[in-house]
């Protein structure tokens, strides 16, 4: 992949509570929380969470919809269905993930095998919800 290649940079979550969900993702996905003491501050909109060091989630309140003007019917957008999102992990890291998720009584989908994918087929995968009913699909490849 060469610098000029298009990247996935972000995507937007609607969320009730924007701390509580990055606690989450902190704690049961065990990504990086960023912004949340300038959120809690009222210094920042929303927090957000890392995947890596290109991409990351933002985790936006509900009420912010009403300014998602930019383009028509935008700030009908919180609620708009999304099937899932879908996060690739190494192995150890997607083994410590389902156990977190378990650990924490977040119900997780069975395993699946072989689903193709970005990188072809992954090895394993399963599905869980976030707090705000978002749904992940959780993989890792050879």
């Amino acid at each position: 992949m060469t610098d000029n290649s298009t990247r996935l940079d972000h995507v937007v979550l609607w969320v009730r509570d924007p701390a509580a969900a990055a606690a989450f993702y902190e704690d049961a996905v065990g990504l990086e929380p960023l912004m949340v003491a300038e959120y809690a501050a009222g210094k920042a909109s929303f927090p957000s969470v890392r995947v890596n060091e290109e991409t990351i989630l933002d985790l936006a309140p509900l009420p912010l919809a009403e300014y998602m003007n930019m383009v028509p019917g935008g700030t009908e957008s919180a609620g708009h269905p999304v099937n899932h999102v879908c996060l690739s992990f190494p192995e150890d890291e997607f083994d410590a993930l389902h156990a977190r998720l378990e650990e924490r009584s977040v119900s997780v989908s069975g395993f699946s095998y072989d689903a193709s994918g970005a990188r072809g087929p992954a090895k394993r995968s399963f599905y869980f919800r976030d707090p705000d009913g978002n749904v992940f699909e959780a993989r890792h490849y050879e």
